[in-house]
C-alpha cells in the first residue's frame, strides 16, 4: 500500500470533523440570563489581580476589592446582579464582634481645643476611630487647620489641603465695592504671580528728611523675663501716613523726571507680597502723562495692622457668629495699629542733643500748626532701576521709605538704622489664636518657636514688614512682643520683650522672595502703561487669591463737595 501523506490525510477529512467549535445558528446562549446594560458603564477587565486600594484616590477603581467583585452589578440602576456569586450572601452576613473594652473618655478635642466629627483620613475623633475617607466637619484641633466641611484628601487631622479650601469658604467683605462704571481689565490669579521674577539693579538715595531718636537699648535686655515687663505707654507725638500723590517731595521729583514709577513703602510692600495676603486690599494707580503713581485711599485697609490673617483658625468676625467682638478680625487690628504707633516712640531717648538730623527737615511736620512733638522718623526716598534688556529707555521707580530709629554699633561704634514694629498678643487660648505660645513663659525658654508661630500666622504682615526694611536699606530690625496685662481687656498693655533681626537673614527664615514681589510691581506697571491716561484701581479678591485691575473714572474716591452741599430753595432763602 501506497503511503498517504499528511496534507492527503487531512484533506479527506469532513468539515465538521475539523478543530474549534461546533458552528451553530441559534444567536443566544440557552441557560444564561439577559443582563441589562447602559452606555454609561465601563468596561472592565478580564482578569485583575491587583489588590484594590481606595476607589476615589486618583480615580482607580476597586477592581481587585473582594466586597467590589462580589457587589458591583453592570446597567443603569440595578439592584442586583444575577452574576453574583453566592458566597457573598453568606460573608455579608458575617461580622466579627471587638470585645475590647472602650474607654468612655474621649479624646474630643485636639491641641487647639477644636472637636473632631466624623471620620477623617488621620482625624483625632471619638474612640477606636482609625479614620479613613469621606466627608466630615472639623472645628479647630491640632493639625485640623480650621477645617469647615472639609471635603479635601485628608492628611494629619485633615492635612494641609483643608485649611487652605476653609480660607476661601468664609465670605469675607470686599475692601471696596465695585460700581458698575468699572471696566476689568486684567484678572490675575496668585498661581500666575508667584511664577514672576525681577531683579533690579542697585538703589540709590535720593534725599533724607525728618530726624532720628537713638535706640534705647534697656528693652533688648532678657526678654519673656519676669522682672523684664514693660507697661506700654501711650505718648501723644504728631505721625504721618501720607499717600504717594499728596506727598510734596514726590511731586517735585516727579516734576524733575527722576523717575517713572512712584510709590511709598507701605504701598509697595503689599504689593510685593500680594501673594501672602488673605484679606482684601486694594490700590489706586494713575497714570499721568509718562508717570505712575500708585496711592491708597483715604481710610484704606492698608492703614490697619493685621492679626493672624494667615492663622489656620483665623479670628471670626460677628458676622460669622463669633461673640468675641473683642477678638474680632476689625477690633484686633485698631488694637494692633494703636500699638505699633505708640511702641516705636517709646522704645526711644527722646533728647535735643542725642537726636540724627537728617539733611533736610521733616517734610510733614509744621511747628506752628502741630501741638504735639514730631515723632522720631526719617524719610529715605530711594530710586530703583527695574528696566529690562528689551526696554528702549530706563524704567525708574522712586519710593519713599521710613525709618523709625538709630543705634550704635557696639563694635564700630557707627549709627546703624532701625525699623521697629511690634507683634501683639490678644489670647493664645481664643478662636483665632492659631496655637499661638504663652509669650510670657516660652520667649525666654522658647524664642525660635515662638517667632515661628507668628511667622505661620502672621506671614503677610511679617513679610511686608521685612520688605519695608530692606527697601529702606535699614542695618537691623527690631520686633516688639506685647501682651495684654489682662486677656479679657484691651486697653493695658505690657512689653514682654524685643528681639533685633537683620533683614535679609529674616527674609531667608520666611521664604520671602524679593525678586518676585519685584516682578509683581513690574508686571502691574506694564499694564497701566500700556493703558492710555486714567485712574486704575487694584483690588484683593476677598475669598479668592486673585487680583483684579479696574479702569475708573478720573473722580472715582473724590469728594464732590458741591455734591454733599444741601441746596436752599429759593423761596427759603429770605
Amino acid at each position: 500500500m501506497a503511503p498517504v501523506s499528511l496534507l492527503d490525510l487531512v484533506a479527506s477529512l469532513p468539515v465538521s470533523d475539523g478543530w474549534g467549535p461546533t458552528t451553530s445558528k441559534e444567536t443566544t446562549l440557552n441557560g444564561v440570563p439577559y443582563a441589562p446594560y447602559s452606555k454609561g458603564d465601563k468596561l472592565g477587565r478580564m482578569a485583575d489581580w491587583t489588590d484594590g486600594k481606595d476607589r476615589d484616590r486618583g480615580g482607580r477603581q476597586q477592581y481587585g476589592n473582594r466586597n467590589y467583585r462580589d457587589q458591583q452589578t453592570y446597567g443603569s440602576n440595578q439592584q442586583s446582579n444575577p452574576f453574583a456569586i453566592a458566597a457573598a450572601e453568606e460573608e455579608s452576613s458575617f461580622s466579627v464582634v471587638d470585645r475590647t473594652q472602650v474607654s468612655t473618655r474621649s479624646r474630643g478635642f485636639g491641641r487647639g481645643g477644636g472637636t473632631v466629627f466624623g471620620r477623617g483620613r488621620g482625624a483625632r475623633g471619638g474612640p477606636n476611630q482609625r479614620g479613613g475617607r469621606g466627608t466630615f466637619q472639623r472645628v479647630g484641633g491640632r493639625g485640623g487647620q480650621g477645617g469647615y466641611n472639609d471635603r479635601g484628601r485628608g492628611g494629619r487631622s485633615g492635612g494641609r489641603r483643608g485649611w487652605r479650601d476653609d480660607k476661601n469658604q468664609r465670605n469675607r467683605d470686599a475692601s471696596v465695592n465695585v460700581k458698575p462704571d468699572w471696566t476689568l481689565l486684567e484678572e490675575l490669579d496668585f498661581v500666575r504671580l508667584m511664577r514672576l521674577s525681577l531683579e533690579p539693579g542697585e538703589a540709590e538715595d535720593i534725599d533724607s528728611y525728618g530726624f532720628l531718636h537713638y535706640y534705647d537699648r534697656t528693652y533688648d535686655k532678657q526678654p519673656g523675663a519676669k522682672t523684664y515687663e514693660r507697661k506700654l505707654q501711650v505718648l501723644e507725638r504728631a505721625a504721618y501716613n501720607v499717600t504717594t500723590s499728596s506727598d510734596p517731595v514726590i511731586q517735585e521729583l516727579a516734576d524733575k523726571d527722576e523717575a517713572t514709577i512712584f510709590a511709598t513703602d507701605n504701598i509697595l510692600s503689599m504689593l510685593m507680597c500680594a501673594t501672602r495676603s488673605v484679606y482684601s486690599w486694594d490700590l489706586v494707580i494713575t497714570r499721568q502723562g509718562s508717570k505712575v503713581f500708585i496711592d491708597k485711599r483715604e481710610g484704606s485697609s492698608l492703614d490697619m495692622v493685621t492679626v493672624n490673617e494667615n492663622a489656620a483658625d483665623a479670628p471670626l468676625e460677628l458676622s460669622e457668629g463669633h461673640k468675641d467682638s473683642m477678638n474680632s478680625p476689625s477690633a484686633l487690628m485698631l488694637e494692633a495699629t494703636h500699638i505699633n504707633n505708640i511702641f516705636p516712640v517709646q522704645v526711644v531717648v527722646e533728647s535735643k542733643s542725642g537726636k540724627l538730623e537728617m539733611p533736610k527737615e521733616h517734610p510733614f511736620y509744621d511747628p506752628k500748626v502741630e501741638t504735639d512733638p514730631a515723632a522720631s522718623k526719617a524719610y529715605k526716598y530711594r530710586r530703583f532701576d527695574l528696566s529690562l534688556e528689551r526696554d528702549e529707555e530706563p524704567l525708574h521707580l522712586v519710593v519713599r521709605t521710613e525709618l523709625d530709629a538709630v543705634a550704635k554699633n557696639n563694635v564700630s561704634g557707627e549709627d546703624q538704622f532701625l525699623v521697629i514694629k511690634a507683634l501683639n498678643e490678644f489670647d493664645n487660648k481664643a478662636q483665632g489664636s492659631g496655637n499661638a505660645l504663652d509669650w510670657r513663659s516660652k520667649l525666654a525658654t522658647s524664642r525660635g518657636a515662638v517667632v515661628a508661630t507668628e511667622m505661620k500666622n502672621n506671614s503677610c504682615k511679617l513679610a511686608r514688614w521685612t520688605t519695608q526694611s530692606i527697601l529702606a536699606n535699614a542695618d537691623m530690625m527690631k520686633l516688639g512682643f506685647v501682651s495684654r496685662t489682662n486677656a479679657r481687656s484691651n486697653n493695658d498693655h505690657v512689653i514682654v520683650g524685643v528681639l533685633s533681626y537683620k533683614p535679609h537673614e529674616f527674609a531667608n527664615q520666611m521664604n520671602l522672595n524679593l525678586a518676585n514681589g519685584w516682578g509683581i510691581v513690574r508686571t502691574i506697571c506694564d499694564m497701566c502703561l500700556k493703558m492710555p491716561e486714567g485712574k486704575f484701581v487694584l483690588v484683593k479678591d476677598p475669598n479668592k487669591a486673585v487680583l483684579r485691575l479696574y479702569q475708573v473714572p478720573q473722580n472715582t474716591f473724590e469728594e464732590d463737595e458741591e455734591g454733599e452741599r444741601e441746596t436752599i430753595p429759593e423761596e427759603l432763602e429770605e
